[in-house]
């Protein structure tokens, strides 16, 4: 099951993984999830915190690609910060 929670996971978009991912961190916050559970569902929201983070590098990519000028010279502007 781990691999098709992989997979499911690298096809979703930002937006949808940010809010699997609150709503994930809610259920465990409230504490009301069995520790099997609890588990498997950790282990999603790592799967979604690496998809996200994988989908902002890409977008800082390409702003940085963006903002140089024909011949690969910034234009200005100064690095995201994403963190």
């Amino acid at each position: 099951m781990a691999e098709n929670t992989q997979a499911d996971v690298k096809k979703l978009s930002f937006e949808r993984a940010i809010e699997e991912l609150e709503s994930i961190v809610k259920r465990l916050e409230d504490g009301k999830v069995p520790l099997e559970e609890s588990v498997a569902i950790y282990e999603r929201g790592e799967a979604l915190k690496r998809r996200c983070e994988e989908l902002l590098r890409q977008a800082e990519a390409r702003v940085d690609k963006i903002t140089t000028d024909a011949n690969g010279q910034a234009t200005g502007t100064e690095p995201l910060d994403v963190q």
